[in-house]
């Protein structure tokens, strides 16, 4: 007799588990899934810990469907999301990309509020925005409650513009 015990075939719940566990450790460790497509890519790991053959094959194969992860552009797993995030996602990037968007940081901004008649301020708002004469005093505008919060790399520099145009005998 063997000293070896009879290692038996996981549960689709087992395998289900090693499955997330292994995608995790790929994105943690690389940043994305670039390894796994399909239920195959993940036997080689399991015919070392179970003996192989159909049943485990299948048994990995009913796993992977179980779980129903969606895959990326290039056909690997994406874990932890569904295919409806996956397609927000898509819809996301195309949007970024399509609008050339990019992220500002507002750490070096100081900031300017405009208090003004809560009827006109986005009649004010709208205004600001198409003029040339505003086009680089500010980063954004926010519509406040009592009136407009400028964030602006030169405070001074806005404040200066606003109080000047208050004054009609300047124009």
């Amino acid at each position: 007799m063997s000293d070896t015990p009879l290692r038996r075939n996981p549960s689709r719940k087992e395998c289900e588990d090693v499955i997330r566990r292994i995608l995790i450790t790929e994105v943690l460790e690389h940043g994305s899934n670039r390894h796994f497509k399909t239920a195959a890519d993940f036997m080689k790991y399991f015919e070392s810990l179970y003996p192989a053959g159909d049943s485990l094959t299948k048994q990995v194969q009913r796993a992977v469907k179980a779980i129903g992860m969606p895959k990326d552009s290039k056909g690997y797993f994406v874990i932890n999301k569904t295919e409806a995030q996956l397609q927000q996602d898509r819809e996301l990037s195309f949007l970024l990309q399509k609008t050339k968007a990019a992220a500002v940081s507002l750490e070096g901004c100081e900031t300017v509020f405009l208090k003004t008649e809560p009827c006109y301020k986005d009649y004010l708002l709208q205004l600001i925005e198409e003029s040339a004469t505003f086009a680089d005093k500010y980063v954004t505008i926010l519509n406040t409650s009592r009136g407009l919060l400028f964030y602006t790399q030169n405070a001074r520099q806005l404040q200066i513009l606003l109080e000047s145009l208050k004054d009609p005998s300047d124009l």
